[in-house]
């Protein structure tokens, strides 16, 4: 058998959307079960995003600290955002948020994984981008507002952000993922085996 997650669509017999907001919006179907029954699931749909593992030439990976209100944490992160318009480049994005949240550039751009943050409840997408080759961008520092206006960033060795993420000091999922994903391309194939930064995305299909 093949270990490999497949799309699938089972058939919804009603639909609706009790609340819209800002960025997402909150959808109910009524889906046909295996056995015929119909059950009744409520999930946030959300435009997809796109983050960075931002790999520094002395082993340091580039993270951001802000609030985030739903968990009343300020959380280590690394740079992230949302896909603001239907079909845009991930890595366009990825590269806007890297310039935007730490006004950074990169030279090297890989995929390093893709993942489903909450499949159960909400339709997001991710896209992890590995950028390497850093250097400090040019031109004005993005206004912040928000969250952001009171947000930090550092550079902190790979091995200190894999202690915390198993000792369970890191919390960010996108962290997570992306610096566990890191330190499983370098034991394995290496990090230029890595997949080329504008590899086809089926979860959120976009123009090159």
């Amino acid at each position: 058998m093949t270990i490999k997650d497949t799309p699938e669509a089972w058939e919804i017999r009603a639909t609706e959307t009790p609340f819209v907001g800002n960025k997402t919006s909150v959808r109910t179907d009524d889906v046909v079960m295996p056995d015929g029954h119909v059950a009744r699931r409520d999930y946030q749909v959300h435009p997809g995003s796109v983050a960075v593992v931002a790999l520094d030439e002395d082993g340091r990976v580039l993270l951001v600290r802000q609030y985030r209100h739903p968990v009343r944490h300020k959380l280590w992160e690394i740079p992230a955002g949302l896909l603001d318009v239907p079909g845009e480049n991930p890595l366009h994005a990825a590269q806007r948020e890297l310039y935007e949240e730490a006004h950074v550039k990169a030279e090297d751009w890989r995929v390093l994984t893709d993942v489903y943050t909450t499949p159960g409840g909400c339709d997001e997408a991710v896209r992890i981008f590995l950028a390497r080759d850093l250097s400090e961008a040019e031109g004005d520092r993005f206004e912040v507002e928000h969250e952001e206006a009171d947000m930090e960033i550092a550079r902190v060795p790979l091995e200190e952000l894999v202690r915390g993420v198993l000792e369970g000091e890191l919390h960010n999922n996108c962290l997570v993922v992306g610096v566990l994903s890191l330190v499983a391309a370098e034991q394995g194939d290496g990090l230029d085996a890595l997949r080329p930064a504008e590899a086809p995305w089926p979860a959120r299909p976009f123009e090159s």
